[in-house]
């Protein structure tokens, strides 16, 4: 389990974490979004002693990270892929690690398997892809059999793939009891992958709760959102008048209809007459409800998103 309680940052005058609370629980997947500057890399940082908090703290598992004899066993981590000796093979790194600790080499050999190594093994790490790196971050979070797994975009360069493997291994850790907290820009795979996020915006808990109540929540206030196709939009949205609160197009042809259902869109289709080809209610998704949420938090803008 993590435990973060009142975390704060300060660097001068700029506030990078502002009184930042939440826990992370055993036994499912909680999901770290937010913009770039929200602050999620810093409160990573802190839960794992790498910086010191301005006020506030964290425990993991019930201690702080720094007192750990064994860290590796207790908390695996990827923070930043990058920070491996250029020069070391990849095999040569995790054995290194594991001495650290007493880890069995068979134990770096199951780690290698495990994150699609094998191959590039003895090979020095200074030639390694993007996506090579994150799999050896990720390698090396695995090395201690840790009861807590904290990974900061951890599907970074990686192909669709490994972008897989790394949801699964996120689900089949968390199944196992263990406390799984990631981060990632990708809302599409965060949807899939968690069960629970924390939304930080400018260094603020923006919202802390289940992935679905936090979707239900999301761009439309938790209004009907309908999809709606048909030769007469003017005679069919003409009649509906009011009730939506927005109607609107998509390149295919169909309509996005925000406020009446998907029965009180047909029943006013079949008193005025309007025919309709599809009707079909549509659900929020993840990304909708962060970009709505996000939308005044976001410290760097394109023009192209305001």
């Amino acid at each position: 389990m993590i435990e973060v309680e009142h975390l704060t940052k300060h660097y001068g005058q700029k506030i990078a974490v502002n009184d930042v609370s939440f826990v992370v629980r055993p036994g499912s997947v909680t999901g770290f979004l937010g913009p770039n500057g929200a602050g999620k890399s810093t409160t990573m940082r802190m839960i794992m002693g790498l910086d010191r908090p301005t006020a506030g703290g964290a425990i993991v598992n019930g201690a702080p990270y720094r007192s750990f004899p064994d860290p590796l066993r207790q908390v695996g981590a990827l923070l930043e892929a990058k920070a491996v000796h250029s020069g070391r093979s990849a095999y040569n790194h995790l054995l290194a690690l594991a001495a650290t600790h007493g880890i069995p080499k068979a134990r770096v050999h199951e780690v290698i398997d495990m994150t699609g190594l094998d191959a590039v093994a003895k090979k020095r790490v200074g030639g390694f892809s993007l996506g090579m790196g994150q799999r050896l971050g990720i390698a090396a979070a695995l090395l201690g059999d840790p009861k807590t797994l904290i990974l900061d975009e951890p599907v970074n360069g990686l192909d669709p793939d490994g972008v897989v493997w790394v949801r699964q291994l996120a689900r089949r850790m968390a199944a196992d009891g263990r406390t799984v907290f990631l981060s990632s820009h990708l809302m599409s795979e965060m949807a899939q992958t968690a069960d629970r996020v924390v939304v930080l915006g400018r260094g603020r808990v923006l919202a802390d709760a289940p992935i679905a109540e936090f979707v239900a929540g999301g761009e439309s206030g938790g209004a009907n959102r309908v999809l709606v196709r048909t030769p007469a939009p003017d005679q069919l949205f003409g009649a509906i008048g009011s009730e939506a609160s927005a109607v609107t197009p998509r390149e295919d042809g169909a309509f996005v209809v925000v406020g009446p259902d998907a029965r009180r869109i047909g029943d006013v289709a079949a008193q005025v007459g309007a025919p309709v080809h599809e009707l079909t209610p549509m659900g929020a998704s993840l990304e909708e409800a962060y970009m709505a949420l996000t939308r005044d938090d976001v410290e760097y803008r394109s023009e192209g998103a305001r």
